[in-house]
């Protein structure tokens, strides 16, 4: 199902220039560094990406994921083959539902009395359907928890716009001023929780290596490829990603193995040749260790929440067949799921922001943060 096309940038107003998107979303002030107004009513959004539920619903949702980027056909018909392997129907959705009974439960335990929803960018539920909902349930304000740790235009900048399209469209469509303001929540990349449930998931991992290969495995950490000229964008000064990405493996390994050296690579690459993006691939760096000699790996995908299908698809597939034929010992770590320290840290940001403090990096992002200019139309 195809979502229509809402113009988020006020006329006259270009899409990096003040006010950024931040404040526009929290109601064209800046997000605040006081405790939230006494008795507003409020709630915490699950925005996540989005995954079909179904063979019918696989190539509409590719669209929805790639419309505007000029995506071949072809290309599109091959990621398809990807989600029919799995009867058509992405994991994403089962874990995002997962972690959100996980974030009810540990608000819960922490007193924190707040209702919690879902919302998807590129397939049901969308979140243009869920801010409505909100706005019915008479939620001022929401607090946007983002299934992404880090900075870049898909994994932040994005969500911000996600919510604007649904402020917007709310406008739009009921003449309302946007429904709830909003704030995102700060990147968690270096979260103690998310740390320590990654580093659990790459002890168990090399645990179960043999006992001959264990100590010399490679340790190799993994995150979703972007194009090079998002990357330099990244973050205020740019290159955020990558350096958010070598910050937080550095924290999981040194909770199994302080000092023990690990390589950060690249997976899930879906652009065309011509376009440089983040490399080395995975299995290119799989052939690379496997001349140089190494035995052993141990994949752990830091750059991801879940094991949704680009992790069991491109790492437990396609990167387990490579190391399988060059004769690498292959171990894969779990990502941070809902592991409970996890949660914990995500119910420990929400709770900051409500009591005040400093906003960090994602919720009060700068105008051009992470800013990839649109790519002209062709003309004909």
């Amino acid at each position: 199902m195809p979502r229509a096309i809402v113009d988020i940038t006020p006329a006259g107003q270009r899409p990096d220039e003040d006010p950024s998107l931040a404040v526009r979303n929290n109601g064209g002030v800046e997000p605040s560094s006081a405790p939230a107004p006494a008795g507003r009513r409020e709630a915490l959004l699950l925005l996540s990406f989005g995954g079909p539920e179904g063979h019918d619903d696989v190539m509409p949702f590719l669209e929805n994921v790639t419309r505007g980027r000029g995506i071949p056909r072809e290309r599109l018909e091959e990621v398809a083959e990807h989600y029919h392997h799995f009867g058509g129907v992405s994991p994403i959705n089962d874990q995002n539902q997962a972690l959100l009974a996980a974030l009810e439960d540990g608000l819960r335990s922490a007193g924190i009395d707040l209702p919690v929803y879902w919302g998807n960018r590129n397939w049901a539920p969308y979140v243009e359907d869920v801010w409505q909902q909100m706005a019915d349930d008479g939620i001022e304000h929401a607090y946007v928890l983002a299934t992404s740790a880090y900075a870049s235009f898909s994994g932040c900048r994005q969500y911000h716009e996600d919510v604007a399209r649904a402020r917007a469209a709310m406008t739009v469509d009921a003449g309302a001023a946007g429904g709830p303001t909003a704030e995102k929540l700060p990147h968690y990349f270096d979260a103690d929780g998310f740390v320590r449930a990654n580093a659990d998931a790459l002890a168990a991992a090399l645990a179960g290596l043999p006992d001959d290969v264990r100590d010399g495995a490679r340790l190799v950490a993994t995150a979703h490829s972007i194009p090079d000229s998002m990357a330099a964008v990244a973050g205020p000064e740019g290159h955020a990603y990558e350096a958010e990405l070598q910050a937080a493996a550095r924290l999981v390994v040194d909770r199994v193995a302080p000092g023990r050296s690990f390589d950060l690579v690249w997976q899930s690459r879906s652009g065309p040749p011509s376009v440089p993006w983040l490399e080395p691939d995975v299995n290119d760096h799989l052939k690379a260790l496997a001349a140089a000699g190494e035995k052993a790996v141990v994949l752990f995908p830091v750059g991801f929440v879940s094991d949704h299908l680009e992790v069991i698809w491109d790492l437990d597939n396609e990167a387990k067949g490579t190391a399988e034929e060059l004769g690498l010992t292959f171990a894969r770590a779990a990502t941070a799921g809902t592991h409970p320290a996890f949660v914990g840290s995500l119910v420990e940001l929400l709770a900051e922001r409500r009591a005040g403090g400093e906003p960090r990096l994602g919720t009060n992002c700068p105008a051009s943060c992470c800013f990839v200019p649109p790519r002209p139309r062709p003309t004909s």
